[in-house]
């Protein structure tokens, strides 16, 4: 288990390196590339790997597309897609034709075919649109665990049994709730909110604020687990942009009563998991 979640820290902290432009994309790849490609609430993330399941590109930008796990802005969706497209193309100097996407767990029938067409409307053949926290559990290759994936506007919780997805709910608490807690505390605009909650120098005093709130993700989990007669020895594996706190996955554990990992670079695990899929 520490083994997978060592391999899987080792490609996100290259995706990260990608993103942030610290380490140069490898130009004219011949081999075989993958796209992942993760419509969320907060941004867009676009994924590229290699045959070996290497990340050789990533990008992401800043969107509003997404509420509580649906597509609210077709047309905005597909620009911010395309643009990222292109600049992958751009900088790989190679052309990208099939690319897979990902819905929270039990909002298929048309969102499914909305995150599809997305990916089509970008000239791109759609491989395979996955549950979000499946596609976590791709990358983190897990055949026992609890994947919660804690995003902008929901969370969803997926339970792996023998390598098998036994249950999986979405439930819409997310990143966007411990925002508007942020902005009550301290009187501010939703996007200033938002930016206090992205400060790594203000974790401690931020999380204090939003701790009900983690608390509420994690007496929702607990219910469901609960429910499923989980073994208190399947661990949880903590993933999604929302839960970058040092002591979020400590919280968790006390109240699950679990061991709760959580990779590096949590909000590019399910784009990057898309990305591998089934593939891997």
């Amino acid at each position: 288990m520490l083994q997978n979640l060592a391999r899987a820290n080792s490609k996100l902290d290259r995706v990260n390196e990608l993103v942030n432009q610290s380490i140069k994309v490898t130009k004219g790849i011949t081999e075989k590339l993958r796209v992942g490609i993760d419509l969320g609430t907060s941004s867009i993330v676009l994924v590229v790997i290699n045959e070996e399941n290497e990340p050789v590109f990533s990008a992401y930008e800043e969107a509003s597309v997404v509420k509580d796990g649906l597509v609210v802005d077709f047309m905005g969706a597909i620009s911010i897609t395309r643009k990222l497209k292109l600049q992958a193309e751009s900088e790989l100097q190679t052309n990208l034709d099939k690319a897979a996407g990902a819905i929270p767990p039990g909002t298929e029938g048309n969102n499914k075919k909305i995150v599809s067409n997305v990916i089509e409307a970008v000239d791109l053949e759609v491989s395979e649109i996955l549950d979000e926290p499946v596609a976590a559990a791709f990358l983190l290759n897990i055949s026992d665990g609890i994947v919660v994936d804690v995003g902008g506007g929901t969370t969803g919780i997926t339970i792996i049994r023998n390598n098998k997805v036994v249950f999986s709910a979405d439930q819409a608490t997310g990143g966007d709730q411990m925002t508007l807690v942020i902005a009550g505390f301290y009187d501010l605009e939703i996007k200033e909110a938002e930016k206090v909650k992205r400060m790594n120098a203000r974790q401690d005093e931020v999380f204090r604020i939003i701790r009900p709130v983690v608390e509420k993700i994690a007496s929702i989990i607990e219910e469901y687990l609960n429910d499923m007669d989980v073994p208190k020895n399947i661990p949880v594996f903590l993933v999604g942009g929302a839960t970058c706190f040092l002591n979020f996955p400590t919280v968790l554990g006390k109240i699950l009563d679990r061991k709760v990992y959580q990779p590096h670079n949590p909000r590019f695990v399910t784009p990057l998991g898309i990305a591998i899929g089934k593939g891997s």
